[in-house]
């Protein structure tokens, strides 16, 4: 095989097709990426059995062929190459050879005939807007475990209606959900759940971001289902996870009658600040009045910290303790001059509930977006 190839766009394409690759595989091949010169261009394409990734770029091919090689090395190759002259890339006996300018490097040629099938990609479930679906993702997949002991909180969960998704996320210390809308295909089902890796959904999120609507096809298969993502010649798979997500939206309250609106940049810095002398996950105690709100931190017998800042309440004055992090996590998805911090209420009047954050557009206002961030330091689900 032999092909020519603008060395910024092919570099982008690399990049995109390694990604989601492990670090570490059992299996060699598995960190390789496959490139398919036909006439019509060049498709570059990864898969490791649980996502795969594949994107077209234009090329000039001389010769078609097919061609294996160490995907993370060849990103690393193409990103240094010179910018200003184009990449020729070509077979040379056993072995690949990559070209830019005066550079030149030999790559081992991995066995194509031992590398697996793509997955098939079915029909279209829906579209979303790429920008929401972007933006929604890196709000909710925040709260997503990182503990793999527990698969089915590792993921989020999408749910479809006709004409709306909702992302869920939870670790079990806190609850991220937004709804964007959705734009279901002719004759496609009117309602689906869709549990999807939360590090794969937040690379879709950042890779498509700005590509216009992403194309979303759910298909089921012999053992596992499958999601696709797909928008302007990139495509990404993913197996779903399996298993029952927790029925977490039910423990937001109906209505809060007692909350806080507090300026976000404020409540961030002042947490920022008051946490430096707390010990590891210590939580930061917030007092609300109607004087404002207090944070406090005692960290350890040399230090403690304490600052005052605006805030309106409405309602009783309220204590609450809270893991600094993730308060910021929520504070961070907020995209409001103000944050709304409503207090609930449990079966012990001693005991405050988890803390609902949801985004104002001002003081007496609330935002349009539905995003809402649920969160206590002590377990939600039992």
């Amino acid at each position: 095989m032999r092909f020519q190839a603008n060395r910024d766009v092919f570099s982008e394409a690399v990049s995109f097709a390694v990604k989601l690759l492990p670090q570490r595989t059992t299996l060699p091949i598995l960190s390789g990426v496959l490139l398919e010169a036909t006439e019509n261009g060049l498709v570059l394409s990864s898969f490791d059995y649980e996502v795969s990734a594949r994107t077209e770029i234009a090329a000039e091919v001389t010769e078609p062929g097919r061609a294996l090689v160490s995907g993370r090395l060849l990103a690393d190759i193409a990103s240094r190459l010179p910018s200003a002259a184009p990449v020729d890339f070509y077979s040379e006996e056993s072995r690949i050879v990559v070209r830019g300018g005066s550079a030149r490097f030999t790559l081992l040629s991995m066995p194509v005939e031992e590398y697996p099938s793509l997955p098939v990609v079915g029909q279209t479930t829906g579209v979303v807007p790429a920008d929401a679906f972007s933006t929604a993702v890196a709000q909710v997949a925040v709260a997503a475990s990182r503990d793999d002991v527990t698969p089915v909180i590792t993921g989020v969960q999408l749910e479809i209606t006709e004409d709306s998704l909702s992302l869920v996320a939870t670790d079990r210390y806190r609850v991220a959900v937004r709804g964007i809308p959705w734009e279901s295909a002719a004759g496609g089902p009117t309602t689906l759940t869709a549990l999807v890796p939360a590090r794969t959904l937040q690379e879709v999120g950042r890779t498509f971001g700005s590509t216009g609507n992403i194309a979303v096809s759910i298909t089921g298969g012999d053992d596992r289902e499958l999601i696709a993502f797909s928008s302007e010649k990139r495509t990404v798979t993913s197996l779903l996870i399996k298993g029952n997500f927790p029925p977490v939206k039910r423990l937001f309250p109906e209505n809060t009658e007692n909350y806080a609106v507090i300026n976000t940049a404020d409540l961030v810095e002042a947490t920022r600040r008051v946490q430096l002398v707390l010990e590891r996950e210590a939580a930061l105690r917030y007092s609300f009045d109607l004087d404002g709100l207090t944070l406090e931190a005692i960290g350890s017998e040399q230090a403690q910290a304490s600052e005052n800042i605006d805030a309106l309440l409405t309602g009783t004055d309220t204590v609450v303790s809270l893991k600094p992090q993730f308060l910021l996590d929520g504070l961070g998805a907020v995209h409001s001059e103000f944050v709304r911090i409503a207090f609930t209420k449990t079966e012990n009047p001693n005991k405050p509930g988890p803390v609902l954050i949801t985004s104002q557009s001002s003081k007496d206002k609330a935002a349009p977006d539905d995003y809402r961030y649920l969160l206590q330091p002590n377990l939600l689900l039992r």
